[in-house]
């Protein structure tokens, strides 16, 4: 793999002490944050699209946390390692659902206007994994979009903070080569604007926080927005970073089956929806959740995954149903509880030809949040000095091998609110890039439908050795297919065969099931072997990942 994205020479350069990239609820809280404990810091946000385009406003069911008075930061915590399969970190879960209600009160204090029940209190739901009503939503189901509202309104308010749309991080500046110890010096951006900044860039600055989302557009269907190339994995990867369980990556159980030729992001139905009392069916109308899981159709995400996906294959049909048709019973008009509590859900079902008052909808699980990422610490830091990572594009521990429902809009704020405690105090003093001799390259741009048909069909829902082995090769002659044109295409689909070859490289080599990992040739568990983390780094341009041991956290609960 290259071990630096072709691009033209800098033609313009700026510095601000901090560049937090992304404009999500990890790289908006982080940036406030940072500004709150130090005004003196100049900061620059920088996001490839504007600044409500990332995945933060797509999150519908709502952000998880002990706020009502029958739950507890333990049962949350218990609830997460349930989810997490044995491989989270236990003492980032327990800082997650400790400090996770006081961030979300912090929020409401922003100005993020939740939902209340009659009493004006939050009106809190359940979903998938949890034992306890603990989802604050907003709008009904559209939590994400109002934390975005009320994050961009702060950033808004606060001048001193630099924002640059349009903007493409394409590589780090170091003081040294790469896995030798070298800490940030600055990054590379192509901005597509006006004037002074046009083009490729540099900023020179003194720490970088990637906010920058996931990796969703590996896959053919995913619930994630065009941005989400796995840019800031990429750029982390090829600076020396070290990458973590990879191969956890959550399929969400219902997305809208909207037909075979799909492709890119798909309208999400929310695990909400089941936690109002909508349940699984398959086409004779059998709940087959009911015996799969204690909590049937409120099970993790990757059983219910699984079993949809057993379901299809044994039947030979597409897709599965959801049927909500007795949501809202007894209300004078049933279309009024989804017009409160399920406004876009329904209009997006109806824009697509289902109304979901009266009819089934057909669902099946495409690609929907990657619970590995950038290695970092309780605070955020990463194996590069001066490199923070928050959100999803982090590997905080927090999911382990299955992300429990609601908890990632929690772990952005949480773990951002920790990188600004830390980082001011330990900012480096301003280094000049060291001269950077590595290789250069692309992936071309035409490549990424074929990688992501690949990546669907052997490293999707259901993985084998035979089928991942057969992505892998398909993958390295990607990789020879050179690219001439240098354009954001081109850097985005470098970053997609990237990280799909770390990806698939980490789920051969896990030779179990576990949480979102289902290998149907090694259809168990297996803590003897595989309790643990697969980290992944890169060395003069191939990809090696290694097992580090560690012991379960959840019991040996399979």
């Amino acid at each position: 793999m290259p071990q630096r994205l072709t691009a033209p020479e800098p033609g313009w350069s700026t510095r601000a002490d901090v560049v937090v990239i992304g404009s999500g609820i990890a790289g908006l809280t982080a940036a406030l944050r940072i500004h709150a404990a130090d005004r003196a810091l100049k900061l620059l946000v920088v996001t490839k699209d504007v600044l409500n385009a990332g995945s933060t406003q797509w999150a519908q069911g709502g952000i998880a946390a002990a706020l009502g008075p029958e739950d507890s930061p333990a049962d949350h915590e218990r609830d997460t390692l349930v989810a997490g399969a044995g491989v989270c970190d236990l003492d980032a879960v327990h800082a997650l659902v400790t400090e996770g209600p006081a961030a979300v009160h912090e929020l409401i204090a922003l100005g993020t206007v939740f939902d209340k029940d009659p009493d004006g209190e939050l009106s809190l739901t359940r979903e998938g994994g949890h034992h306890r009503d603990r989802i604050a939503h907003a709008g009904g189901d559209a939590t994400g979009a109002e934390i975005q509202r009320a994050l961009i309104a702060a950033v808004e308010r606060a001048p001193e903070i630099e924002v640059v749309e349009h903007a493409l991080a394409v590589d780090l500046l170091l003081d040294g080569p790469p896995g030798t110890g070298a800490a940030v010096a600055g990054v590379t951006l192509h901005v597509m604007g006006e004037g002074q900044r046009d083009g490729v860039g540099a900023v020179l600055c003194r720490a970088v926080v990637l906010g920058s989302g996931g990796l969703g557009q590996v896959f053919s269907q995913t619930t994630n927005p065009a941005v989400s190339t796995g840019d800031g994995m990429g750029l982390a990867l090829r600076a020396g970073a070290t990458l973590r369980d990879l191969e956890f990556v959550q399929f969400h159980p219902t997305v809208m089956y909207l037909g075979p030729d799909s492709h890119g992001q798909q309208p999400l139905i929310s695990e909400a929806v089941r936690g109002e009392g909508a349940f699984l069916v398959d086409f004779e109308g059998n709940r087959f959740m009911q015996g799969v899981h204690e909590l049937a159709d409120l099970a993790p995400r990757d059983v219910v995954a699984k079993a949809i996906t057993r379901r299809m294959h044994e039947a030979g049909h597409p897709h599965m149903w959801l049927d909500a048709r007795h949501l809202g019973r007894g209300d004078r008009a049933e279309s009024s509880f989804w017009e409160r509590r399920f406004p876009t859900i329904l209009a997006t079902a109806r824009e697509h030809g289902v109304d979901p008052v009266t009819e089934l909808i057909p669902v099946a699980p495409a690609c929907h949040y990657a619970s590995g990422g950038v290695a970092t610490d309780l605070f955020g830091r990463s194996t590069v000095p001066g490199l923070y990572a928050t959100g999803e594009v982090a590997c905080s521990g927090v999911h382990g091998a299955n992300r429990l429902a609601s908890n990632s809009l929690l772990e952005g704020l949480v773990f951002s609110r920790r990188i600004a405690e830390v980082l001011p105090g330990e900012l480096r003093p301003w280094a000049e890039p060291a001269q950077d001799s590595r290789k250069t390259g692309l992936v071309a741009g035409g490549v990424r439908r074929r990688l992501q048909a690949v990546m669907t069909e052997e490293a999707g829902v259901l993985r084998s050795a035979e089928g991942l082995t057969h992505a892998l090769d398909a993958i390295q002659s990607f990789v020879g297919d050179a690219e001439s044109a240098v354009d954001q295409d081109a850097w985005e689909t470098t970053n997609l065969v990237t990280l799909s070859l770390a990806l698939a490289d980490a789920a051969r080599l896990r030779e179990e099931t576990r949480g979102s990992h289902w290998r149907e040739d090694h259809p168990d568990r297996d803590d003897a072997r595989w309790a643990g983390h697969l980290d992944t780094v890169l060395v003069d341009g191939v990809t090696a990942t290694t097992f580090r041991p560690a012991p379960p956290t959840d019991g040996g609960v399979a």
